[in-house]
């Protein structure tokens, strides 16, 4: 079992940055590829960004390209989500996901989500 639990969300205005945090607990933090996903309201949950194993490797949707970058520290078992230049349609609840081995853009493919932290970007 892995045990993920996300803080760092908030209020902030459009433009505004917030950093977003995924601490894990459990199994080995590095045998786990981690994602960061996104859910507003009557909207499916959406892929944000990937990182691999060792932190090298990286992915991000489109809409975030640019404004958001994902990195992991694997001493401290801590995925991060620094977000830049916020807009209104980022307003959403954030969870960070685990897969074994490889990241995937695709919510199905995890096996371990954290509860989520609430994400507000007023205008």
């Amino acid at each position: 079992q892995v045990q993920l639990v996300e803080s760092g969300g908030g209020l902030v205005q459009a433009g505004g940055s917030l950093r977003l945090s995924c601490a894990a607990s459990g199994r080995t933090f590095s045998d786990y590829a981690m994602g960061w996903f996104r859910q507003a309201p009557g909207k499916e949950r959406e892929f944000v960004a990937g990182v691999s194993r060792g932190g090298s490797i990286t992915d991000y949707a489109d809409s975030v390209k640019g404004r958001f970058t994902i990195s992991r520290d694997n001493a401290k078992n801590t995925v991060y989500l620094q977000m830049n230049m916020l807009k209104s349609e980022d307003t959403a609840v954030y969870y960070c996901g685990a897969r074994m081995f490889y990241a995937s853009k695709r919510s199905d493919e995890y096996n371990y989500w954290g509860q989520g932290t609430h994400v507000t970007v007023s205008s």
